[in-house]
């Protein structure tokens, strides 16, 4: 892992709280919080209702975006501005493999039929540094 990708990864691995940006049908943006976490490939993911608007609005335009990385807004800190294709996911390993017990205040348990995974691949992030003008950018490699 390189600096960048490790100061990146230290922002989207820890719990904290994010704006996803979507498509509506009409090709507005629509914008809500959630709480993603990351793993090491950065592939960010968040629970989500499968009858949610925002599972409709993936499937339909899978470009999103997410701003996060800023924990508290009386103190400047570092913050991430990703790009990447979202998809949803209602498999027993992925909702498993998310499950945590802060979901259980919203679902009935990782295999609720209400529960499933939102999951954001990256393909440019850039990192926005405190003191620094212009942000330090991660691009996927092709496949």
């Amino acid at each position: 892992m390189t600096t960048l990708e490790s100061r990146i990864h230290a922002i989207i691995a820890r719990p904290h709280l994010a704006c996803l940006a979507t498509t509506t049908a009409d090709g507005k943006p629509w914008v809500r919080y959630v709480m993603p976490w990351a793993t090491a490939d950065f592939v960010l993911r968040m629970s989500t209702y499968l009858d949610s608007r925002k599972v409709d609005q993936v499937s339909a335009s899978p470009d999103v975006h997410l701003t996060c990385g800023v924990g508290n807004p009386m103190c400047a800190e570092s913050y991430l501005q990703i790009e990447g294709v979202g998809s949803v996911s209602a498999s027993k390993e992925d909702r498993h493999f998310f499950w945590n017990d802060m979901l259980s205040e919203l679902f009935d348990g990782p295999d609720d039929p209400r529960y499933g995974v939102l999951m954001v691949k990256p393909y440019r992030i850039e990192l926005h540094t405190v003191g620094q003008s212009q942000a330090d950018v991660w691009e996927a490699t092709p496949a």
